[in-house]
């Protein structure tokens, strides 16, 4: 990386496991302080007793504001000021439109998207405090395109990029950038009951690794200084078609 965030305050929700595990890991390699968090307490305290002095976990459910102004206190009173957001919590959520419930759509969409909505709101003065920064919103490859299925989902994640973009235009002026990576299948927990061929027509025929969406992560906190409201896409290629046998192409 060209900028450091060496003791630089990071705070990532979703965190205990999948990527945002490997963010908190890549994170502490590089020397930032980072401010775990999920609602999966076992495996986030184990992490954070892992890593060390440099990682601190507290319990956090997205979806509730209350909660949220804990986790943002305890960050100021552990670290300080927090300098970057990474609102990575997510859910997915299988079921057509006709059979998934209301109360699980809802549910995804108060995850996803008032997730983010909620974090942005909580923790920007935090980030003016510390004289400015970045947030990154994950999204997904479904942020770009349907998928049968996955309609609330597709519903949440689309709806993170319109609340990305709105955001950076508000925030710029503070100093603080807002961009969205659209990873698309990764090796996750979170998709380990999908078809494993899930990624076998994109034009890179293989899962990702956390690891790649990370080294992404890192360039958009440390080094995209000049990038706002944009969308970076980690996906094999997924979202711009698919390779097929009878063009000779495998």
């Amino acid at each position: 990386m060209k900028h450091s965030l060496k003791n630089q305050v990071v705070f990532v929700t979703g965190a205990a496991r999948g990527m945002g595990e490997e963010h908190v890991r890549g994170l502490v390699r590089v020397g930032a302080r980072v401010v775990a968090t999920d609602v999966l307490d076992e495996a986030g305290k184990a992490l954070a007793k892992e890593l060390g002095d440099a990682v601190a976990y507290t319990h956090l459910d997205v979806s509730d504001e209350g909660q949220w102004r804990q986790a943002v206190a305890f960050a100021e009173a552990t670290f300080g000021p927090i300098h970057h957001l990474v609102n990575n919590a997510g859910i997915l959520t299988i079921g057509t439109i006709e059979r998934t419930s209301p109360e699980d759509f809802r549910r995804t969409l108060e995850v996803n998207l008032t997730g983010a909505w909620l974090g942005m709101h909580v923790a920007v003065p935090s980030i003016r405090r510390a004289g400015g920064g970045s947030i990154v919103n994950v999204s997904s490859s479904a942020g770009l395109q349907g998928y049968a299925n996955l309609g609330a989902y597709v519903a949440s994640k689309w709806g993170l990029r319109g609340l990305t973009k709105t955001a950076a235009l508000e925030l710029g002026p503070s100093g603080i950038r807002v961009n969205l990576i659209h990873p698309g299948p990764i090796r996750t927990p979170m998709i380990a009951g999908i078809d494993a061929t899930i990624a076998e027509k994109q034009p890179l025929a293989r899962i990702g690794e956390p690891s790649e969406v990370t080294d992404m992560l890192l360039f958009l906190l440390a080094d995209a200084t000049y990038s706002t409201g944009h969308e970076f896409i980690i996906d094999g290629g997924a979202v711009i078609g698919q390779v097929l046998d009878a063009l000779g192409s495998k």
